[in-house]
């Protein structure tokens, strides 16, 4: 069993990518044998692409440590013409280099999950192993996005948590849906009980407000997984 340490790098292809979103691609990538994560473990990567070796970047691993292959699913930031821009352009073939892994979101005991956009990714492993062991139950999923395009594994996501999934739209009205920001009165309406674990991950704004939320409702400081 290894996992690796700073200083030592693997060489991994890309073995497959596809866009889920219109700005957000999943990348399979080779694993490297007797190589070992945790659901919410994230990884240090950078891409071997002239110029950008040495621009290293975390993305969380969103497969489960017993797949044959590693994944992860990126926002692609094409206007900030950085890694991720130049993650975009990479398909099956290219290759990446992973530094190191380390710990990100842990797994503490059922709770109320809180993300904002790609702040999903580290929640997606986690969700996965709790429901292929049969341990999702009491576990709920808040999920705020623009609009329903920008919905990451929707239907997954759904089948994993049926009713206990909801989702907020901050920009667009959709019917069915709830279009508002998670306030402090939407976790009022929709929580109720704050003594219970909460996972929260998102942009730094957003982590933010929701745990200062959470904390002024009765939420236990010791409880809060961000």
């Amino acid at each position: 069993m290894i996992i690796i340490k700073s200083g030592s790098m693997h060489t991994l292809k890309i073995l497959s990518t596809n866009y889920l979103t219109h700005d957000v691609k999943r990348f399979v990538v080779e694993k490297p044998k007797d190589f070992y994560y945790s659901p919410g473990h994230s990884a240090h990567i950078s891409i071997n692409v002239p110029g950008w070796e040495e621009e290293i970047r975390p993305f969380t691993f969103t497969s489960l440590n017993d797949w044959p292959h590693l994944e992860f699913i990126v926002k692609i930031y094409e206007n900030r013409k950085g890694v991720t821009d130049q993650l975009g352009k990479l398909n099956a073939g290219a290759e990446i280099f992973l530094h190191d892994v380390f710990g990100s979101i842990k797994y503490k005991g059922p709770g109320i999950f809180l993300a904002g956009g790609t702040g999903i990714t580290p929640f997606i492993a986690i969700f996965r192993a709790l429901f292929h062991s049969d341990n999702l139950r009491n576990n709920g999923l808040i999920y705020s996005n623009r609009s329903r395009h920008d919905i990451i594994l929707f239907e997954e996501l759904t089948q994993m948590l049926g009713p206990a999934y909801i989702n907020v739209f901050t920009r667009q009205g959709v019917i069915g849906f709830k279009e508002r920001k998670i306030d402090r009165t939407f976790l009022i309406e929709t929580i109720r009980d704050f003594n219970r674990h909460f996972y929260v991950c998102g942009p730094k704004s957003f982590t933010t407000s929701i745990c200062d939320h959470l904390v002024s409702l009765g939420a236990d400081p010791e409880f809060l997984i961000i």
